[in-house]
């Protein structure tokens, strides 16, 4: 039966999950087992192999899928903390590595490396292209180890490159050497004066490794990719590197590695070469070369190419033949049945075997389908790090577990008589691929024995005495278990075929003279290409980790940025946003208004009836919270606050009558943003409920929010009471009148932001907390109502109504962020959020570019702490205008500002609490430095949601809310935390795109 566990947005790296799929499949229980990413690309292999669950097929691309299949449901359980071990030592290990800086962002790891020169590329190619661009944007070259970009992509990013004096190294870039640097699959390659640039992964490793085993050393290997000598590519990134070499003073010798190539391309960089004043070797693979052309001294092997450089940089001749005796012979050949095959984990490799059996043994020349690069009557070369052995699964460099078992399968068939192997050595490969392949040779060769059969293993080790795995300890292994190792892949077939009774030989090789097409000079090369190929590199390592390993051990620097899909994977987003970070310009809008709600300055001024300061309010007219919405449509507290209204206002005498009237469409519903306005909760405010007016001087904006009533059965949670009513009226009648008698004493009223500044200091965060603003605005107008001329009741009424209503301040805070939104709104340019609120059934949002539009997604409920004889079944979807807190940086935002409420809004403990606004700092601007909070080293609130940013990270926004009843009279049950849904942000920067013309 099959199981399936989604753990959303967990974005795991591909090479960490295979390799924890393998840990998995071996648990007692598991038939077999697949964990991956949820991309559509991942679907396809899950359906392959049957695991294909609905869950799966719903999960979001940044979503990590696991699916068991398993007899017992109880594997399941094992399965799981067996992932989190694998995730937790993977933590682990990271944390015991030493002092490693981590970014999250393209922003982060600029800041942390700021004077990076390269970008290092491991993530999925299917979302490759605009990252790789991305990187070129901002003046880094490029080594792109990510693999399966399309090639249209890698033609128009490689003629960009080339536009900005870049080199954009892959894709499928295997392995590198920069300044003597090793990069990512990669040997310890002693430094030297040959420079080489290949079109190849393994093939680069096997040249380097024999120059180094030559006594010879290598200063650069730049490696371009499998398909830079394509028609389609042109040989970019190969010329632009041919002429840094040439012009790079220690650079003596120059070696070009290329897999089968275009001709017309071949013969343009053949043209090329001719023009470099330093001595040249070049390989094109499956070309068998009679003679040298002019100047290029051409190899038909990669032993041979190596040879011929070394010498080179040795200041001698090259020889006519490098084809030198093997120490191998073999007294009795074969029967003739007996066929050759190879089973490489390297492509280039397996492609230079599949060359030479074919040559030597006239079998028709090389293939290449599904895997195969030679298949001819039982001699079959393999390339197993093709697409279709590692979709799914770690490259066979990586896990041995596809080669070992075609070992078994091709020692078991009675035809095969010599298995070709290579042990590829280096950073980033298996830690001892020698031991892992040494038992199973073991193990197949006396099976055949005891079967009466011959059969033999010849293997090449590509290594250095410098790698991590010992060179010389890994070929020990493989020849105590019976192996034939070579010096070389080309000694390693020829010793193969030596088994067969065929001797290989290579016949001499003279100069023949070549006329340059081309009379144009060598162009100059970029000052960032010699930058880069004079320095050791600075690099931003984007995805596989363990990538930086081997920069930093030889004295480069990198960053690690951890990388995960923008907007989740979602193709559509990641092209909007990618179009949007080719526009200039949009930084600077943004910036406008961050100014606006930075220089803004609210002052509370007085409280008035709502119908004297909103005119449209007069009749029988509710404001509303949230986005628009009809009576029918609203939630039960919505409808039972404006029940309550109702009643307040004299329209009705009864629940029924009220209800009645409410849906005879007799009342209008408008939202309280249409009108400058904010309400809590269910945000009902009628004409004669009074009102805090909050003046931003900045230009005069003004803003309205009802006060707040307390707690327990209050309107705003959809009580409408006698009790309710009652108090309404009396706030109407005495707290309005007497607050705004004192208020219109202070002259200017209230400054907000200095009240605001000192109470986020003192533990607050202005949406759940908010006891310290109280005390300082009940601070400032005390004493102005104790020297009313007023009856002494109602004062001291009032007065005790502050001193007990600690939430008091939070509608002045809502009134406050209003005030400056609306300031901030008058600047129609730009992608920030200006407003956040839901009613109930929709999130709503503004953004600072598209004016009054809203964009609307179901709203989510909150999760957080019940009263007593309440669960999360009582919860009302969440409802409210007072994520304007949020909007302008505080609330949720701010919560390491109020650690002591994070755990009633059930966000945990401190550390809960700073990684809520570290989380929230990812999707803003700036910060607000008129409010700065010292449980976050001083830093000030957050400023400025950007949509681009909610929609890349998916991050969506936190709130802090209250929780209502979903049954209206009940009133408030609980308080928590609540996310935006993504969908309006996605759909703000759809609207945002169209505007400026991006389709």
């Amino acid at each position: 039966m099959l199981y399936t566990v989604v753990k959303p947005n967990s974005y795991q790296d591909s090479i960490n999950l295979m390799l924890l799929t393998n840990r998995i499949n071996a648990l007692d229980g598991v038939v077999q087992s697949q964990i991956m990413m949820g991309t559509d690309a991942n679907k396809d292999i899950y359906e392959a192999a049957g695991l294909l669950t609905p869950e799966a097929q719903a999960a979001a691309p940044s979503d990590m899928v696991i699916v068991v299949d398993a007899a017992d449901a109880s594997v399941v359980d094992v399965v799981l903390d067996e992932v989190k071990a694998f995730l937790d030592d993977l933590s682990v290990k990271k944390q015991t590595a030493g002092a490693v800086c981590e970014a999250s962002s393209w922003e982060e790891a600029v800041a942390l490396l700021p004077d990076a020169n390269m970008a290092l590329f491991s993530i999925p190619g299917e979302y490759a292209a605009p990252e790789l661009e991305r990187a070129l944007d901002m003046g880094l070259h490029v080594f792109s180890f990510t693999d399966n970009v399309p090639l249209e992509d890698e033609a128009r990013l490689k003629r960009k490159a080339r536009e900005k004096g870049l080199l954009l190294m892959g894709p499928d870039c295997g392995t590198g050497i920069v300044s003597s640097i090793p990069v990512a699959f990669t040997n310890v390659v002693s430094p030297g004066n040959i420079g080489i640039v290949g079109a190849s992964g393994t093939g680069i490793q096997e040249v380097t490794c024999i120059i180094d085993r030559l006594g010879g050393g290598c200063v650069h290997a730049i490696g371009t990719g499998g398909r830079d000598l394509s028609e389609d590519v042109g040989a970019i990134t190969v010329k632009d590197a041919i002429v840094g070499l040439e012009h790079h003073d220690p650079t003596d010798v120059i070696l070009v590695i290329s897999k089968p190539p275009a001709p017309e391309v071949r013969d343009e960089v053949v043209d090329l070469l001719q023009k470099v004043s330093k001595p040249v070797v070049a390989i094109f693979l499956g070309e068998k070369p009679e003679a040298h052309q002019g100047k290029v001294h051409l190899a038909h092997t990669l032993e041979e190419a190596a040879r011929m450089a070394v010498d080179l940089a040795r200041g001698e001749a090259v020889k006519k033949n490098y084809c030198l005796p093997l120490d191998f012979s073999c007294d009795e050949p074969l029967a003739e049945d007996k066929t050759v095959v190879g089973l490489y984990s390297g492509g280039t490799l397996a492609a230079e075997a599949g060359m030479m059996i074919s040559e030597a043994l006239d079998l028709g020349g090389l293939i290449k389908k599904e895997g195969f690069i030679l298949q001819h009557d039982g001699y079959d070369v393999i390339d197993l790090g093709d697409d279709i052995y590692t979709q799914g699964k770690p490259h066979p460099m990586i896990d041995p577990e596809v080669r070992i078992r075609m070992m078994r399968e091709y020692a078991a068939k009675p035809t095969t008589g010599v298995i070709l192997l290579d042990c590829v050595l280096g950073y980033g490969c298996h830690p001892d691929m020698a031991s892992a392949l040494a038992p199973v040779i073991v193990e197949c060769r006396e099976k055949a024995v005891a079967e009466g059969r011959d059969l033999h293993f010849v293997a090449t080790v590509v290594g250095t005495q410098g790698d991590p795995q010992d060179y010389d300890r890994s070929v020990r292994i493989l020849k105590e278990a019976g192996a034939v190792v070579e010096g070389s892949n080309a000694m390693a077939v020829r010793a193969a075929l030596e088994l067969k009774g065929v001797r290989y030989e290579e016949a001499d090789r003279e100069a023949a003279p070549y006329e340059v097409k081309d009379a144009s000079p060598l162009p100059e090369p970029s000052a960032q290409i010699m930058e880069l190929l004079t320095t050791k590199p600075r690099v931003i390592n984007v995805g596989v980790e363990s990538f930086n390993e081997s920069i930093r051990a030889f004295g480069g620097a990198s960053v690690q940025f951890n990388w995960r899909p923008l907007a989740g994977g979602d193709k559509r987003m990641i092209h909007l946003l990618s179009e949007l970070a080719k526009r200039d310009g949009l930084d600077a809008m943004n910036q406008k208004v961050i100014e606006r709600f930075r220089d803004s300055q609210p002052f509370l001024v007085d409280v008035v009836l709502a119908k004297s300061v909103i005119p449209e309010i007069n009749g029988k007219v509710l404001l509303h919270a949230g986005p628009p919405i009809k009576f029918e449509d609203m939630t039960s507290p919505m409808q039972g606050s404006c029940i309550g209204a109702a009643l307040f206002e004299g329209w009705a005498d009864s629940e029924e009558d009220a209800l009645a009237l409410l849906a005879s469409g007799e009342v209008a519903f408008m939202p309280c943003h249409h009108v400058h306005a904010v309400g809590p909760m269910g945000g009902i405010t009628s004409a004669n409920m009074p009102v805090l007016v909050v003046e931003n001087k900045a230009d005069g904006t003004v803003a309205y929010c009802t006060m707040n009533e307390g707690i327990g059965k209050v309107l705003r949670f959809g009580a409408y009471s006698q009790e309710v009513v009652d108090r309404l009226r009396w706030m109407r009648d005495v707290l309005g009148p007497v607050l705004s008698a004192a208020l219109r004493k202070k002259e200017g009223g209230v400054n907000l932001n200095v009240l605001v500044a000192k109470a986020i200091t003192m533990g607050d965060e202005f949406h759940q907390r908010n006891i310290a603003a109280t005390l300082c605005l009940f601070k400032e107008v005390a004493p102005l109502i104790s020297a009313l001329d007023w009856d002494e009741g109602e004062k001291q009424g009032v007065l005790q109504f502050l001193a007990d209503t600690d939430q008091f301040f939070l509608n002045v805070m809502m009134a406050m962020g209003k005030s400056i939104v609306d300031y901030a709104r008058k600047v129609e340019e730009g992608c920030v959020v200006t407003t956040m609120t839901r009613n109930g059934r929709d999130f709503g949002i503004r953004v600072s570019g598209l004016g009054d539009e809203w964009f609307c997604a179901p709203v989510n409920t909150p999760k957080g702490l019940y009263f007593t004889g309440f669960t999360a079944e009582d919860g009302n979807p969440d409802i409210g205008d007072s994520a304007i807190t949020e909007t302008v940086g505080v609330g949720a935002m701010a919560m390491i500002a109020a650690p002591g409420v994070t755990r009633f809004v059930g966000a945990g403990g401190f550390e809960d609490a700073l990684a809520v606004s570290d989380e929230m700092e990812r999707i803003c601007v700036t910060h607000n430095p008129n409010w700065t909070i010292p449980t976050w080293d001083f830093k000030g609130a957050c400023l400025g949601i950007d949509i681009r940013k909610v929609v890349a990270t998916g991050i969506t926004l936190l709130i802090n809310t209250g929780i209502a009843h979903k049954r209206a009279g009940i009133g408030q049950v609980g308080a928590g935390t609540v996310r935006a849904p993504l969908g309006c942000f996605e759909k703000a920067l759809e609207a945002y795109c169209a505007k400026l013309g991006i389709e």
